[in-house]
């Protein structure tokens, strides 16, 4: 109810706000690098990695800066990894699906989900997301053969230095909303997880266009759902 009224009451400075920040954000690029690969010695653990501009890498130069390639770091002194990275700009959960979709059938024992910024600055109402979100964790299990899906939460967007108050404030009451209902709705999946920011954040988390992770934010995010991979893995 707070944020319909919210909604309500600041759509027309929202708006506005919204507009001149796309307009005035630098567009960093995807990480360079391979997205795919083998790293480790061990049981072999095949990892996919979906999901929008983080997952991509953006804010890193090289996919060994991003998340992908920290997460396979991490994981590969105890496993072989075979890894695939599924990731585009711009993606909601309704392009990741619609993209997953038209893909060739593979099969992985783990899938990392990075999604929700894009969704929460197109406005999607919580339910629809939150029923998109079991929509992707069916398909992957499914198409993919996935056993374990670990959604990472919205990151906090209520720190984003190139939003403008009070969008910045509102993005970010939005995507703890998000994060909680993700919450509650996987609190007791069968084989989806949430994994949720746990560092307190710190300027220096993000990239230079004050949006998207840093190369420590990435670093400090794979040790997090690595050390979530292994305790599922036990």
């Amino acid at each position: 109810m707070r944020l319909a009224m919210t909604s309500l009451a600041l759509a027309p400075l929202l708006v506005v706000q919204g507009w001149y920040v796309k307009r005035v954000t630098p567009r960093l690029p995807e990480a360079e690098g391979a997205r795919q690969g083998v790293s480790g010695r061990g049981q072999r653990l095949r990892l996919l990695v979906v999901g929008d501009s983080a997952a991509a890498g953006v804010g890193a130069v090289h996919q060994r800066e991003a998340l992908v390639g920290h997460l396979a770091s991490e994981l590969a002194s105890t496993y072989e990894v075979s890894w695939l990275l599924i990731a585009k700009t711009g993606f909601t959960t309704a392009d990741l699906l619609a993209h997953l979709q038209q893909q060739r059938s593979q099969h992985f024992d783990i899938a990392v989900v990075s999604l929700g910024v894009n969704d929460v600055t197109r406005r999607v109402a919580v339910g629809h997301w939150l029923k998109q979100q079991q929509e992707l964790v069916e398909l992957l299990a499914t198409k993919f053969g996935v056993q374990k899906v670990l959604l990472s939460g919205v990151p906090p967007m209520g720190h984003f230095k190139a939003l403008p108050q009070p969008l910045r404030w509102y993005v970010g009451l939005y995507a703890k909303q998000f994060n909680r209902q993700l919450k509650k709705q996987f609190d007791r999946h069968a084989y989806g997880y949430v994994v949720l920011p746990t560092a307190r954040f710190e300027a220096e988390f993000l990239a230079k266009d004050g949006f998207h992770p840093s190369p420590l934010a990435y670093q400090r995010w794979a040790k997090v759902v690595a050390k979530e991979i292994l305790r599922q893995q036990a």
